[in-house]
């Protein structure tokens, strides 16, 4: 009896050994490859996520198919991914606020449309930098735009908007978007204040907006290069214009 339990007290032993040893190794490769960068020369991918270390999001590179939609504070809002390829950037709290999307196909009729924006966001807002390229069967625009936005928190304003269109009665939903879309405090949700760009009837256009984003001053050369300065009052009357 005693012989038999000295060869089990030995077969322990060496498993102890063997499994701790084991587990030593692995730890190793584990740390080593941790503390490793790795090189690749070429590499497929459908999206990639790159995060802090506590998890937050910084940036996400993908596909259509596999593309983010909106975060705020780690947390999704507003309407399911799928619909933006490109580059989405995130703040230090989680929340998304800039990127690069890009577009563009021919359709089966011969018709085809193409886009690229690369956008900054206010924070815990929407886009107030933003590069632009749209285009529709040969009608194309591009522009850079510096706009406004009222301090509102943009998750507040989403879930606003969802619970008044919930609303069942027409009249009702309808007046309560209005009153949505005022300005809080004075300030518009959103006013374009700079505009630089090329316009659909092939105009180059600069338009200086007031803090209502109504233009009030405008730098146009038109599509034939005649070239012209407008004032315009508060109703987008032009008041005076060079050359006359």
């Amino acid at each position: 009896m005693d012989a038999q339990i000295r060869r089990e007290l030995r077969f322990l032993k060496g498993y102890a050994f063997v499994v701790t040893a084991l587990l030593g190794t692995l730890s190793l490769a584990a740390f080593t490859r941790a503390n490793r960068t790795e090189k690749f020369t070429e590499i497929d991918v459908e999206r990639i996520n790159i995060v802090e270390p506590d998890g937050k999001l910084r940036m996400v590179i993908s596909n259509r198919p596999r593309s983010i939609g909106p975060i705020y504070k780690g947390k999704p809002f507003g309407y399911a991914g799928g619909g933006r390829p490109g580059i989405i950037f995130f703040n230090d709290e989680g929340t998304e606020n800039g990127g690069l999307t890009f577009a563009g196909k021919k359709n089966a009729d011969g018709s085809y449309e193409a886009s690229t924006g690369m956008s900054f966001d206010q924070f815990n807002q929407d886009q107030i930098l933003y590069f632009q390229y749209n285009e529709r069967n040969g009608q194309r625009r591009a522009d850079f735009t510096i706009a406004d936005r009222a301090p509102v928190d943009i998750k507040q304003m989403v879930d606003e908007r969802d619970s008044i269109m919930k609303i069942a009665d027409t009249a009702a939903r309808a007046l309560a978007m209005r009153k949505w879309a005022e300005p809080r405090n004075g300030q518009p949700l959103f006013a374009q204040r700079v505009y630089i760009g090329r316009d659909r009837t092939r105009s180059a256009v600069i338009n200086l907006s007031d803090p209502s984003g109504k233009p009030r001053l405008r730098l146009l050369v038109d599509s034939l290069g005649a070239a012209s300065l407008q004032f315009l009052d508060e109703s987008g009357k032009v008041t005076a214009r060079y050359p006359q």
